[in-house]
């Protein structure tokens, strides 16, 4: 027996130590409490902790009752809107108010909009019980041309998200390109095979990165010609071909945004698309000790506009008093602060920062910056002065994701190997897109504004997949069948 007790001694340490290490939660991740809530999200599993413990700890504070929180996590935002439309058709055709879901918490706002439209989401009591936090001072209605709560008061932004760049600092040097400011140096064909893009069709927040590119192209144009057909017409052209040189430049296309700063930060890709938080965390995880960091990220320059990942509350929901308790604790000072404080500081998360921006303007004061981990973004003084315009693409987000990947994702093989023969064969200082080769590469005369939303944006909006397939394999076949002319011309020597 006596041989078998260091055995038995280490099972006892092995069973007890996460019970005696576990930080004191109130029982919000345990599975056991005398309340229990309910919340979908996209969320990473810091933020889900972190705001689950404290918000557990509020409601005991509060109520004296221990909470659970039961997170479900499909995956991210495309695969919670497949979820909840299966869902709520079901609990409907069973006449059902609800589908056991409280909240939904995170995500883009067009997939918070989606979901209103549909009756999915109840008023926000926050709107009554703290009308003050609603205005210019604290939570605008509108900053840089996007919405930052409903106006029915369905969803309230709870943080600010703005997409930009990530990139390797040694890997920009080793390629002799330039280190990326806007998203046009994406484009720079010194970047071929080291671009790292997700696939906008899996991620609504890599769709709005390449809707604020075709957006800052058309409003370039609108600015210099004013707003006529022609003008946005020229612009869209611009815009695709933008994309265009982005996708040629890619090394591959992920399901999921956040691989791609993982890559960049490994070293197996110099640049990419990247939303805020994700690029600030990996600079952060590689800093060394004299403070630099071998990835950084970015905001492109008069690129990119300050947008919000909301919250709302489900009709239906089981336990609704705590879901709109929860908005509140998440928009109340204290819950703002949970998403930049340095972990550790007194009202901050208690093992890691989550690395987002208040949406609370307020909080922006020099006593708070003080313990931010982030205490030089500033989003409402630095917003580079893009401002979104929903009447340009804001109907298309869909349509425009369906698209990239007719025109880039399927035939990627194709233009690849026209981009390579392209570059092999235009000499220095002419510019690809002047090239014969380049003229057809660039060809999205088949594809104009007009088209997007006259036949393409309607179609997208009728929710029939074989019909929308029927329609981005036709327009891929003749980007397909571009790319390859291309790389005839360019092998060729330039002879259409």
């Amino acid at each position: 027996m006596r041989r078998f007790l260091p055995i038995f001694l280490l099972l006892v340490a092995v069973i007890a130590a996460p019970i005696l290490m576990r930080r004191s939660s109130d029982l919000a991740d345990s599975g056991q409490g005398q309340d229990r809530l309910v919340i979908i999200t996209p969320h990473n599993e810091t933020i889900r902790s972190e705001f689950g413990e404290a918000f557990a700890r509020h409601w005991k504070d509060k109520t004296g009752r221990t909470l659970n929180i039961d997170w479900r996590i499909p995956g991210g935002t495309s695969d919670i809107r497949r979820v909840l439309d299966s869902s709520f058709t079901a609990a409907d055709d069973l006449g059902s108010p609800g589908v056991g879901i409280d909240i939904f918490f995170g995500g883009g706002e067009p997939d918070f909009k989606l979901q209103a439209e549909k009756g999915r989401f109840v008023e926000l009591e926050v709107f009554k019980t703290h009308p003050e936090w609603f205005s210019d001072e604290v939570i605008p209605a509108r900053f840089t041309g996007e919405t930052y709560y409903d106006k029915d008061h369905k969803w309230v932004g709870t943080c600010l998200s703005q997409m930009g760049i990530c990139y390797n600092v040694n890997s920009v040097e080793r390629l002799g390109v330039p280190v990326p400011k806007k998203w046009s140096d994406l484009g720079d064909p010194g970047y071929a095979g080291y671009i790292a893009l997700a696939d906008p069709t899996k991620s609504s927040s890599v769709g709005r990165a390449f809707e604020m590119m075709i957006q800052e192209q058309m409003q370039a144009v609108i600015a210099a010609k004013g707003d006529t057909p022609e003008s946005r017409e020229e612009g869209w052209r611009n815009g695709l071909n933008l994309l265009q040189r982005l996708a040629a430049n890619a090394r591959y296309f992920t399901d999921s945004a956040s691989k791609v700063p993982h890559d960049v930060a490994q070293g197996s890709a110099a640049a990419g698309t990247c939303i805020d938080f994700y690029g600030r965390t990996y600079e952060e995880k590689r800093k060394k000790a004299d403070g630099t960091s071998r990835i950084r990220w970015t905001a492109p320059v008069g690129g990119t506009s300050l947008s919000v990942d909301p919250i709302a509350v489900f009709r239906g929901g089981p336990r609704g008093d705590i879901a709109q308790e929860f908005v509140i604790f998440c928009l109340s000072p204290a819950g703002q602060l949970l998403w930049n404080v340095k972990a550790g500081l007194p009202g901050g998360p208690s093992q890691t920062s989550p690395r987002r921006l208040p949406v609370r303007k307020d909080l922006y004061t020099t006593e708070h910056l003080a313990t931010f981990a982030d205490a030089d973004a500033l989003p409402y003084e630095r917003s580079a002065g893009f401002e979104y315009k929903r009447e340009l693409t804001g109907s298309a987000f869909s349509a425009m994701a369906q698209i990239f990947r007719a025109m880039c994702i399927d035939p990627h093989d194709e233009m690849k190997a026209g981009w390579k023969a392209m570059r092999d064969d235009t000499g220095p200082g002419v510019a690809l897109e002047d090239s014969a080769a380049g003229k057809v590469f660039f060809d999205v005369s088949h594809l104009t504004y007009a088209r997007l939303m006259n036949e393409i944006v309607p179609l997208v909006g009728k929710k029939d997949p074989l019909a929308t397939m029927r329609e981005m394999t036709k327009i891929s076949a003749v980007f397909r069948t571009n790319y390859e002319k291309a790389a005839r011309i360019a092998e060729e020597g330039g002879q259409p």
